[in-house]
């Protein structure tokens, strides 16, 4: 089965989130995809702004109606820093006979070779290297020293291209705080969640 793992602090889940999911979802033929929020990023420390049960409640809302969609707390339960690797190995004992992707923007694929245990990542997964349209292919030949040209090969063969969808949760985060236009970066759902919740303010 092909299982995508869609790992980000979804903070909040937007549509560029969305869009991103579904050009990954039908240019691999995914079977599924999990979206998997994290409790720290490593280049992150100060952690999300909403908590846990925010962000999951966000993307429940987001999700609705998406079959092929799952969330996944493996992160979140299993707390302090949310590294790939060691989330990707335990949805491999979880799901020993899936085939799974690790969906990542393009912008990471420069300083991948930084990550923890990117060769492990790699070995686990095939990394979805999503290009936003317009913008250049990205440079795959940093992953030559991690992997081997046959499997370079099937990284670069499995590149995704997704629409231009210029939005960040931080933008939208800063908007809410500053009473600007926000709204239509989220599904009505999340939007009507975050102002019941007073969030981001």
């Amino acid at each position: 089965m092909p299982l995508g793992i869609f790992c980000g602090s979804f903070d909040p889940v937007h549509k560029g989130h969305l869009a991103l999911a579904y050009s990954c979802a039908e240019g691999a033929g995914l079977d599924e995809l999990w979206f998997v929020p994290t409790a720290h990023q490593p280049l992150k420390p100060s952690g999300p702004q909403a908590t846990d049960d925010h962000r999951l409640a966000m993307l429940q809302l987001a999700l609705e109606g998406h079959d092929r969609y799952r969330i996944s707390d493996i992160e979140i339960k299993r707390g302090g820093v949310s590294f790939t690797s060691v989330t990707l190995a335990e949805v491999k004992r979880q799901m020993p006979a899936a085939e799974l992707y690790f969906l990542m923007g393009a912008d990471s694929l420069a300083d991948f070779h930084q990550w923890h245990e990117p060769a492990i990542i790699c070995k686990l997964a095939t990394p979805l290297v999503v290009r936003r349209a317009g913008v250049p292919e990205p440079d795959f030949q940093v992953l030559k020293d991690i992997v081997t040209p046959a499997r370079l090969a099937e990284i670069q063969n499995a590149q995704v291209e997704m629409p231009e969808v210029p939005i960040s949760s931080s933008e939208i985060r800063a908007l809410i705080a500053s009473a600007g236009n926000w709204r239509e970066m989220v599904s009505e759902s999340v939007a009507d969640y975050i102002q019941a919740n007073r969030l981001y303010r």
